[in-house]
């Protein structure tokens, strides 16, 4: 099963654009979804996002809990994350955050690294027409993509 919960992404086009991904990416695969929609910005800001340095440990432990409890809901043996795929993500907090969600839950946290797989990832979604993001999601993240390329603020 797949599963979505992305309250970190904005602005709210852009959760959009990911959402209509992912239900095109698991229409494709025939996989079973489950998909907590709710765009709750408010929540983001106030429990992850209001420090830049400590937002990507608190983003990370909150939707692996909620990734491992919905994965013990449904019966679910394990559960991993995309996050294991990209090279931009602090490999060993996601690891931590796994490990963590999946022992207050009861279930296996699929740990392994996929960054090997990230261009080969990238080319079957091109392939696909599938949308590929350009930033994980949140404020800061949009903000440093646009700073590396030297446009807001430079």
């Amino acid at each position: 099963m797949a599963y979505w919960y992305n309250p970190n992404v904005q602005p709210y086009r852009e959760y959009r654009r990911r959402l209509a991904a992912f239900n095109e990416a698991v229409r494709r695969e025939g996989w079973a979804a489950a998909v907590d929609d709710r765009y709750d910005v408010d929540y983001f800001l106030r429990e992850v996002a209001t420090s830049r340095e400590g937002r990507c440990p608190r983003c990370y432990r909150e939707r692996l809990s909620r990734a491992a409890a919905r994965a013990a809901a449904e019966g679910c043996e394990a559960f991993t994350t995309t996050l294991l795929i990209s090279r931009y993500q602090d490999h060993d907090a996601v690891l931590g955050a796994g490990a963590r969600a999946a022992a207050a839950e009861g279930v296996d946290f699929l740990a392994r690294d996929f960054r090997p797989l990230d261009a080969e990832s990238h080319r079957l979604a091109r392939d696909m027409g599938i949308y590929l993001q350009g930033y994980c999601g949140c404020i800061y993240s949009e903000e440093e993509r646009y700073r590396k390329r030297g446009g807001v603020g430079q």
